[in-house]
């Protein structure tokens, strides 16, 4: 990496130069405010990007009208100064904004009045109640939550619906809402628009959605007719903006299916890039089809997708189009990055939950300084989008609150020692060291990261090992000294300016009758590799280390069965990954008891009760896993004298995931 890297380098983009090749896509955060404006969280992720080094910024799923559901808005003109102060913040730094205009799969208009006569009717109970008009109010609040009932009912019906049912007239109006959102644009300062081709653009363009018997439907130019419309109206209304398009693309997956409904399949799409550029496009963003019902199609997790994965298609493109192609989803690395350019595969390399766990991948690129790459775990980033939650990354205890956390100078000069190299323990040097701090970490073990490295065993999880190699790059530039093999003396420990404890966590074994047999082992010693284990496996405990710890076990060919006192398994697992992770149990017949209480482990295997049958049962097996969760570990520190401090598993009463060890360190490091 240098200030000569290809990502770096600045192109012309219709009547824009974009100073780099690096672009934050339309992800939707959840930080702008209730109505839909642009406030301070959102104001300061973006501007902390633009710091950053990113070159242009697209704002996802901006609508053109007040949508029921929250999103982006610039609607009216009530909406412009929230945005303009947005573009001034991000122009300080040459970053290029744009809007990505879209409108939802649903009638917008109808749908607003259900919800509002809904209000007033909660509304006018409420009134009738505190006159005492309990009559009223209770017929007021049945009212509400009849409409409220429709109202979803009506949601539900129309994003199947809307794009064949929605009249030539109300197609003509969204189109002019989309225009008048342009331009409004402009009088903030935008610099581009994207035409968001998923959503009911997509909708209208796919073979699959699409059953219309207009001239909106059938036919591929009938298909892409409406969208054609916009991009002649904008290039018409606003030719002052640049114009990109978001093509996506329906793809198909290893079996054949098809992956994603809103959009067009491979050929159609790449036909419709070049007319797209024909009729004036400035910029093709391919990207993946949505509608799929599951956000990991879309925005795979780790293991489940190749790398970059449209890129093939979005290299197609580029070779039949003289405009410049972006791609999107799973470029992790920089080296990924420079790859897809050097190579004359897309001229601009779209960064989406990479820039959530380092927005200075940028400048980060020209000080030839390590970049903390994305672990595309989704936890913190899609999984909120599907909870209508803001993002946030595990990686990165800032994302989503730029404005208010940041790391703090020191207090002087301070020896600091950190007991435990585990992704806390790795954290809370980083955060020391960067404030100024002379930093030693000391690990008992051979090797860092700590449970990271169990983590990464099961299938599909090896790439969770990105967190760990960022550390490893970064803390000697910081003269960061880790003693490997290595325990810290009462002595040393009192010459510290300060104690940092993150020796985290061992697997609980419960007292269960016969737990303490020899065919009983714990999920650590499993992942750790220091038992080996063939046959049949009872697997107490179905949370995520049990879930995970089975499918690794079946993988490696033994007969597993799963036992979980809940009614479901890997209850905190990621929607995104749960379906791959279900399948492949469905594939290695693993077994699954929920609702079980496992009673005692005997000569042929564990004793239980059926909780929601009151019924016993017997599930032979040859081994039985423990995997029901983790107890910190303690130190005895009464003859150290220096300040103590505990980050990640061993702060709390309960044990840390990534995200919350993550925090506790970072948080606990930027005070001392």
């Amino acid at each position: 990496m240098s200030k000569n890297s290809l990502l770096l380098k600045p192109i012309k983009v219709g009547n824009l130069t974009l100073k780099n090749r690096i672009m934050f896509p339309p992800l939707t955060t959840g930080y702008e405010e209730r109505d839909g404006s642009i406030g301070e969280q959102s104001l300061n992720f973006y501007e902390r990007l633009a710091k950053g080094g990113v070159g242009y910024i697209v704002i996802g799923d901006v609508a053109p009208v007040n949508t029921a559901t929250p999103t982006p808005k610039l609607c009216d003109d009530r909406y412009i100064p929230s945005f303009k102060a947005l573009a001034d913040a991000l122009h300080k730094y040459d970053c290029k904004l744009a809007i990505q205009v879209f409108h939802p799969e649903y009638e917008v208009s109808g749908l607003n009045k259900m919800i509002m006569s809904s209000v007033m009717a909660a509304k006018a109970a409420e009134q009738a109640k505190a006159s005492g008009d309990m009559k009223t109010f209770e017929e007021k609040m049945a009212e509400s939550g009849k409409l409220r009932k429709e109202a979803f009912a009506k949601l539900h019906y129309d994003t199947i619906n809307f794009v064949n049912e929605a009249t030539v007239e109300q197609l003509q109006e969204i189109k002019n809402y989309m225009v008048e959102c342009a331009k409004r644009a402009i009088k903030a300062g935008v610099d581009a628009v994207e035409i968001h081709g998923d959503r009911l653009v997509g909708s209208l363009c796919s073979v699959i959605l699409n059953q219309r018997k207009d001239n909106y439907g059938g036919s591929f130019e009938n298909r892409t007719r409406f969208a054609l419309e916009i991009v002649e109206s904008l290039k018409t209304e606003v030719p002052e903006l640049m114009i990109e398009y978001k093509l996506p693309i329906i793809t198909k997956n290893p079996d054949g299916t098809l992956r994603g409904k809103g959009g067009l399949e491979e050929e159609e799409g790449i036909k419709f890039a070049q007319i797209l550029a024909e009729k004036g496009v400035d910029m093709i963003q391919v990207a993946q089809a949505n509608h799929t019902g599951n956000m990991g199609d879309t925005i795979p997790p780790m293991g489940t997708a190749a790398y970059n994965w449209t890129l093939p298609i979005a290299e197609k493109v580029k070779k039949l189009v003289n405009i410049p192609v972006a791609t999107v989803g799973r470029v992790v690395t920089v080296n990924a990055g420079e790859e897809i350019l050097e190579n004359g595969k897309a001229d601009i390399v779209a960064y989406g939950r990479s820039l959530l766990c380092d927005p200075d991948i940028a400048n980060k690129i020209a000080n030839d300084e390590p970049v903390r790459h994305c672990l595309n775990c989704n936890k913190g980033c899609v999984d909120a989008i599907g909870r209508r939650d803001y993002l946030s990354c595990v990686l990165n205890a800032e994302n989503g609150n730029e404005g208010t956390i940041s790391i703090k100078p020191g207090v002087g000069k301070k020896n600091v020692i950190v007991l435990g190299a585990g992704i806390a323990g790795l954290e809370a040097a980083r955060v020391l060291a960067t404030r100024g701090y002379s930093v030693t970490v000391y690990e008992k073990s051979d090797k860092i990261g700590g449970q990271i490295n169990l983590a990464a065993v099961p299938p599909r999880k090896s790439e969770i090992m990105r967190g760990i190699e960022y550390y490893e790059q970064l803390l000697p530039r910081l003269n960061v000294e880790i003693k490997l093999n290595t325990t810290c003396s009462t002595d040393e420990l009192n010459k510290a300016d300060a104690v940092v404890v993150a020796i985290g966590a061992h697997n609980l074994i419960p007292p269960i009758k016969g737990a303490d047999r020899e065919e009983v082992v714990s999920a650590w010693d499993v992942l750790s590799g220091n038992v080996k284990l063939s046959g049949s496996c009872a697997v107490i405990g179905g949370g995520l280390v049990g879930a995970e710890t089975a499918e690794y076990l079946a993988n490696e060919g033994c007969k597993v069965t799963i036992i979980e006192m809940l009614d479901k398994i890997a209850s905190t697992e990621s929607p995104t990954i749960l379906p791959s992770m279900m399948k492949d149990f469905e594939e290695h017949n693993v077994q699954q008891f929920v609702n079980t209480k496992v009673n005692s482990i005997c000569d042929s295997g564990v004793l239980a009760t059926d909780i929601s049958r009151n019924t016993d049962l017997t599930i032979t097996c040859d081994h039985v896993v423990m995997a029901l969760g983790s107890k910190k570990n303690v130190i005895d520190f009464s003859d150290v004298k220096t300040p103590i401090y505990y980050v990640g598993d061993c702060s709390g009463e309960r044990t840390a995931d990534i995200s919350s060890a993550i925090r506790s360190a970072y948080s606990t490091a930027n005070e001392i």
